[in-house]
Order: C-alpha cells, then structure tokens, then sequence
C-alpha cells in the first residue's frame, strides 16, 4: 500500500475525526508512558480538539491518500498538531484553565499545541512535518520563539527538532490522578 501524506489546515467538519484520531492516538502510543488511569484522566479532562485553534485557522490535520491495487483511493486522517497566538499553554475545549487572550510576538513565545498521530503510523514524519508546518506558520506571524506542554511519549520527537526542556509539570485530572508532561521551548 502506498501512502500520499499532505497537510491542510483542519475546519469544524474534521472535529469529530480529529476526536477519533486523538483517541485512537493516546491509547496506541501513549500507554507505555501512562497508565491507563492517566490515560482515561487526560482524555477526559485534558487532550481532545480545541476549537479555538481550528477558529484561528492554526490547527493542522495530516491526511493519507491510500492507494491499493484492489480498491479505489481512500483518505485517512493520520496526525494533528496546531500551534496558538493565545496563551493557553496545552489542553482541548474540555480543559478548565484556559488563558485565550492574545499573545504579543514580540514579547511571547508562540504555543505549540495538540500534536498526535495515529497509532498505525508513527515515526513515518508526520509528526516532523505538522511541526514543520506550525513553526513557518508561527514565523510567519512574526513570533520568534516556540513553547509547549510535551507528552512523555512527545519529548523523544520535540528534542530531536530542537525544543529544550524547561521544567517538569504535574497536571491535575478530575479523576484524581496526574499527568506529567515537560515544558519545551526553542528559538525560531
């Protein structure tokens, strides 16, 4: 099977499979740095869509055209990841401790956000190349700097692209438990 990734920018008509996507994606790849508690805790109170992202036209969707020998292209979604002007540092529509006011480029770091990949297409680039997209994007609107809240499973992808890691951050879930996750930044 031979695949054609390209990447556009995500509408509301993709919530519902950017929804899918994020689910499928913490479940595959992240429970070998979470437990299922984290887990089941982030997808309830921490990751999903921001449709604040989608709103600000900085929120990206990788698609696969998938073409076989016995049927007819088909479209997949196989990754996400936007970046912000708004200073909410991590978190989907779901999350209390949103900050959505604006950022100042010249003073503040643009936000990377929300990136994940299907579970049956890591380490293929997609990740990279949404990241790709979101840095040229956010230099483009003039920030210089870059910052994130990165999945344990993320740091491995962000370090090798040049984020360095600030601190460690415990997230509060409704369920009781913690995730942890790294704040990265990099210079544009």
């Amino acid at each position: 099977m031979k695949a054609d990734i390209q990447i556009r920018k995500a509408i509301a008509a993709d919530i519902s499979t950017l929804r899918a996507l994020i689910d499928a994606s913490v479940r595959g790849l992240q429970s070998d740095d979470y437990s299922p508690e984290q887990i089941e805790g982030a997808l309830k109170s921490v990751f999903g869509v921001d449709s604040q992202l989608i709103a600000d036209e900085t929120y990206f969707i990788a698609e696969a055209k998938l073409e076989t020998k016995t049927e007819n292209a088909h479209v997949v979604a196989v990754g996400c990841g936007g970046w912000s002007k708004r200073k909410t540092l991590f978190g989907g529509d779901q999350w209390i401790d949103r900050t959505d006011s604006l950022l100042d480029p010249r003073t503040d770091a643009a936000k990377i956000r929300s990136f994940f990949v299907h579970p049956e297409w890591p380490r293929r680039g997609i990740g990279s190349a949404i990241l790709e997209t979101c840095e040229a994007a956010a230099k483009s609107a003039r920030f210089t700097r870059a910052e994130m809240g990165a999945t344990l499973t993320g740091v491995k992808l962000f370090q090798a692209r040049g984020y360095v890691p600030l601190e460690s951050i415990e997230i509060p879930l409704e369920n009781g438990a913690s995730l942890p996750v790294v704040h990265m930044a990099k210079r544009l």
